[in-house]
């Protein structure tokens, strides 16, 4: 369980490359972008929380308009593509909504979500993330990137809030 008043939290974000997808990209030469994985049951619980009214934001160095696709449909309105410096990203994020760093939980796996995740309220990290992420990290997930960890984390906030499992006749759409 996340060591952390997750009842605090009311935004969370990620990372992709690592988090939202697994470690690896396949590469095509057609168009020159890598083609990323994604976790359905990550997905599920992405939306819900945005349909339970959680700030969600996705921080990512890479620029893929499939990624921004996928994310869009679930409902993210925050998504930060193509950041070189995420602490600076982070900070505005929080800034334009009104959002302490406390109340934010982040889960990233490697050294560029270093500075967000030392900021953050509640840094969180799958199970293969780099041994210094693993280090400041208040929860590691059992799973591993792109295989359900975003789920992981999502689920005990909203357990925590009671969203989970509450209302199970509310519509909820996948997006894809």
């Amino acid at each position: 369980m996340i060591d952390y008043d997750l009842k605090k939290i009311r935004a969370l974000a990620f990372d992709v490359d690592g988090v939202l997808s697994t470690n690896n990209v396949y590469l095509f030469s057609n168009d020159g972008q890598p083609i990323r994985t994604a976790n359905i049951k990550d997905g599920y619980a992405l939306q819900l929380a945005v349909k339970r009214e959680l700030q969600v934001a996705i921080i990512t160095g890479g620029r893929s308009p499939l990624v921004r696709q996928r994310y869009e449909r679930l409902g993210l309105q925050n998504i930060f593509d193509g950041v070189s410096v995420k602490i600076d990203c982070f900070y505005q994020w929080c800034e334009s909504a009104n959002l302490r760093p406390e109340e934010v939980l982040y889960m990233g796996d490697d050294i560029p979500d270093y500075e967000v995740m030392k900021a953050c309220g509640c840094p969180v990290c799958p199970y293969d993330a780099a041994v210094e992420i693993k280090e400041i990290s208040c929860y590691i997930s059992s799973c591993c990137g792109g295989e359900g960890c975003v789920r992981d984390v999502v689920e005990q906030v909203l357990r925590a809030k009671g969203f989970w499992m509450n209302g199970l006749n509310d519509k909820v759409a996948f997006g894809w």
